[in-house]
């Protein structure tokens, strides 16, 4: 095997050139650890998917998820879009394309949903694949020299910043308005002395803030900064989304209850994505995460694997 196939999509968006690209690989039988890595760090995009035959032959895919610095557990817009590109194929590995697709991942299985629009595959739905955990507070202090704020910018009146996670890890705090969320810059000296602090995580430290308002508080405005990841900020993050959504619905006084948030995210970088998360919480417990999103397909190539 001398050359690879990939395609490009944008994912949370349906208009090219915005959103959130990724690389997809939809059969990566016989690369390395290694090679994906390498072929990840080049793409250097935020995430590149590696499609492999299920271990288990009642599920869809293997899926392996690379950042331009290491594998990860699990994130949304590389699900997002890994089934919008299979969802063009009529067969996976040999088995016909459903509505409903099952990805192995080292987060658990992600459940996937298609969504088509005049028979053709649109968008995409996916359910976080782990319940939500909270861990540690963090100082504003520490929030703020990450993004080059004074602490003030920090919002404590819901939640303290907070590392929470669905199945991949992310320190989230609420900023004082649009304005702080638009000033708000990575500072690579400030996220190093953070990770040195942080307790749990599956990748490096990384930084999800927000802001909104109380007339309408699920929609909601993000960044999210990993310059760590070599990525200084992210157009749409679709994991770190969900386990904002799903800790801000477990925070509201109601036992039961079914939530829609929109997030706009990469509106300051010139690529406006928009996530929709669809929350459910019964007897003050969370119970399910669906994130949603539209994909386009943008480029189709090959990697040249060897001289």
């Amino acid at each position: 095997m001398d050359t690879i196939s990939y395609v490009t999509v944008d994912v949370f968006t349906s208009t090219r050139f915005e959103g959130n690209p990724l690389a997809v690989i939809s059969d990566a039988r016989g690369l390395s650890d290694a090679a994906m890595q390498r072929i990840a760090t080049e793409f250097n995009y935020s995430e590149v998917t590696f499609v492999l035959p299920p271990e288990d032959p009642e599920n869809s895919a293997r899926v392996r998820i690379f950042t331009p610095t290491m594998e990860i557990p699990f994130a949304g817009h590389p699900n997002v879009g890994t089934a919008y590109v299979l969802g063009q194929q009529a067969e996976i590995f040999g088995k016909p394309v459903g509505e409903k697709l099952r990805f192995e991942e080292e987060a658990g299985i992600v459940e996937v949903e298609l969504r088509r629009s005049g028979g053709k595959v649109a968008a995409a739905a996916i359910r976080a694949p782990q319940p939500l955990t909270v861990g540690d507070t963090i100082a504003e202090e520490i929030i703020a020299r990450c993004i080059g704020l004074e602490p003030g910018a920090i919002v404590k009146t819901t939640h303290a910043p907070v590392f929470a996670s669905v199945g991949l890890n992310f320190a989230v705090a609420e900023l004082n308005g649009l304005k702080a969320l638009s000033a708000a810059r990575p500072h690579l000296t400030g996220f190093q002395a953070a990770a040195g602090r942080q307790t749990t995580s599956g990748h490096d430290f990384s930084l999800f803030v927000y802001a909104r308002t109380a007339e309408n508080p699920w929609a909601i405005r993000a960044r999210m900064f990993a310059p760590l990841d070599n990525v200084p900020e992210d157009p749409a993050t679709g994991s770190a989304s969900a386990a904002l959504g799903a800790y801000l619905v477990t925070l509201t006084p109601e036992a039961d209850m079914n939530v829609r948030i929109t997030i706009e995210q990469g509106i300051e970088m010139g690529r406006r994505s928009v996530i929709t998360l669809d929350v459910a919480k019964s007897g003050g417990i969370v119970t399910d995460v669906i994130i949603s999103g539209s994909c386009v397909a943008v480029m189709r190539g090959e990697i040249i694997l060897q001289d």
